[in-house]
């Protein structure tokens, strides 16, 4: 079955580094903006049903081999706000425990629309 392709929103709508919270029928999705490319990720946790995508677009501090810490993925990653669960916003994948996933949903530009597909 076809997904069905719903106008979410116009590009410049979306800055890199930032999202855009749109309701697609009775779906609250957010639409992100990572490094010029769209993403949309259902705007619930999977932890506890937060609204995931309104927490910070963000990065996260990554391990080295030398036993110290890095600031990594900037702006690849939604904190949820009330619980700080990090997910990959291009695959809805918590960092800690890949199994756990938020929904995504593929996303295409035609101009300066952008549709989600639902």
């Amino acid at each position: 079955m076809d997904a069905k392709k719903v106008l979410a929103c116009k590009t410049h709508e979306v800055a890199t580094g930032q999202q855009k919270i749109v309701k697609l029928g009775n779906l609250p999705v957010g639409i992100f903006n990572v490094g010029g490319e769209y993403h949309a990720m259902l705007n619930v946790c999977p932890h506890r049903g937060a609204a995931l995508c309104e927490g910070p677009q963000c990065g996260t501090t990554q391990e080295t081999p030398h036993y110290d810490f890095i600031y990594g993925q900037q702006d690849d990653l939604v904190r949820c706000a009330w619980h700080g669960w990090e997910f990959e916003i291009k695959t809805g994948e918590f960092i800690v425990d890949r199994s756990i996933k938020a929904k995504t949903y593929a996303v295409s530009v035609e101009g300066e629309d952008l549709y989600v597909h639902l």
